[in-house]
């Protein structure tokens, strides 16, 4: 078997000895290069298994690199050395398409690890890429398969994701999803709700705390942080964290290393870190109730998960799958769905998305008669989408009044649902604030007086 042989491109030649040192000891080929136009011509020349880039070389930036190898050679993951603390840097070179970063002086043990994952995403990608993201994320519609390829590229970096989209959209499903396919696949993921857990012990969950640390610490205990070392870390909810805690957060991202309480050092720690909420970030950080530099080390790729609304063609699909999913819970046989029941689905708002379809399948896989759902075993509040009368045969049809009156209680729905709080409605809606204040205005839409 061939051995594996990295392109190592840094114009300090300690540095390379350093890092030639460090491959051979793995059993790794190393190919050095000191400047951006031999690592053009060394690219050219043979296949790599993996690149290290300085950030600065003498003919170049090393993001240019970056950018080049993601284009032309996107099998190749590459990782980016950066100045101690240039965390822009290094956000910009994870942006460009960087698999990584390692900072300056550089610490063996968190190269070993970065080095070891970068192998390890070649190995077997057919057959993970071959794996179904997650048997939730099902559809045929244009946004799911954007979302399935998104994912693939996703999974093949060390990138922090942040995932986005209303309630109930599978905002977990998809960072599963990230996780499964990657080459941290075969290493713990763990999620945490940072809004289910209290303020004041939100550091000791996440990472951890030394017997005698303080009253009531009889044991050490090991923090979210340690227990996904090598894997995943999800922070659902992250816009609940507290001020005080984003703090470390951020020093935790930025020099990947925590420190339980009690302790007196700092341990490096290797984890992927995928983040999301429901809420709208920049307003939040516009407030002061979220660190703008916290919110930038987080969302260096955005996946926005789209509401049930925008893939209503896969309601057929997700419908069976989730009574299918329920007679295996019960242990009987799957119940039909009405026509009644299918048309009353189909135009309903669906507010709570995917999980909101879930839970009403499941309630009516339990209450319905003789194996058959009908529409009044489905719970539906009023909140469904108009449907209008028919028009006469012969009549003609105003097609910009109809358009103009659907775009009106689309609109509406979506601003009730919010208690009218036009920037999340805007969100919802996928239009921007500015754009949701120019369509009430002009469909004459306004709050109710309180």
């Amino acid at each position: 078997m061939n051995r594996p042989i990295a392109l190592i491109i840094d114009d300090e030649p300690d540095i390379r000895e350093l890092l030639e040192i460090t491959l051979g000891r793995m059993g790794i080929e190393s190919c050095s290069t000191a400047d951006v136009a031999s690592a053009l011509d060394a690219l050219k020349s043979q296949p790599f298994d993996l690149c290290l880039a300085d950030m600065r070389l003498p003919d170049g930036n090393g993001i240019d690199i970056v950018r080049h190898v993601a284009r032309h050679y996107p099998e190749t993951p590459i990782a980016m050395i950066t100045a101690h603390g240039n965390m822009d840097t290094a956000i910009e070179a994870l942006k460009a398409g960087a698999f990584d970063f390692v900072s300056k002086p550089v610490d063996l043990s968190v190269l070993r690890r970065l080095v070891e994952t970068a192998l390890r995403v070649g190995k077997d990608k057919n057959d993970r890429s071959a794996r179904p993201a997650d048997n939730l994320l099902l559809g045929d519609a244009p946004a799911m398969q954007q979302i399935r390829q998104l994912i693939d590229k996703l999974s093949r970096s060390q990138a922090p994701v942040f995932i986005t989209g209303e309630s109930g959209t599978g905002k977990e499903l998809a960072a599963r999803a990230i996780h499964a396919q990657s080459p941290r696949a075969d290493q713990p993921f763990i999620a945490v709700n940072c809004g289910a857990i209290p303020a004041e012990l939100l550091e000791s969950e996440l990472f951890g705390y030394l017997k005698g640390s303080f009253s009531g610490a009889t044991t050490d205990k090991q923090g979210l942080f340690h227990a996904a070392e090598g894997g995943t870390l999800f922070l659902d909810e992250v816009a609940d964290l507290p001020l005080h805690m984003q703090v470390k957060l951020l020093r935790a991202i930025q020099e990947k290393r925590i420190r339980p309480i009690g302790a007196t050092r700092e341990e490096p720690i290797d984890v992927r870190l995928i983040s999301a909420t429901h809420k709208n970030m920049e307003e939040l950080v516009a407030n002061g109730q979220f660190r703008q530099d916290l919110y930038f080390r987080i969302h260096v790729i955005e996946l926005r998960m789209p509401p049930l609304r925008e893939h209503l063609d896969d309601l057929p699909l997700l419908i069976a799958h989730f009574l299918e999913r329920a007679s295996i819970t019960s242990g009987l046989s799957a119940p039909a769905l009405s026509s009644e029941a299918l048309d009353a689905l189909q135009h309903h708002h669906f507010p709570g998305n995917v999980r909101e379809l879930e839970n009403i399948l499941e309630r009516a896989s339990a209450l319905c008669d003789n194996g058959i759902i009908r529409p009044e075993d489905l719970g539906l509040t009023a909140r469904t989408r108009p449907i209008a009368p028919p028009p006469p045969r012969d009549a003609p049809i105003d097609l910009e009044s109809e358009l103009a009156r659907i775009e009106k209680d689309f609109i509406r729905q979506a601003l009730e649902s919010t208690g009218w709080n036009r920037t999340e409605a805007a969100s919802r809606l996928g239009l921007t604030l500015r754009s949701l204040r120019y369509r009430m205005q002009k469909l004459g839409l306004e709050a109710p007086d309180k």
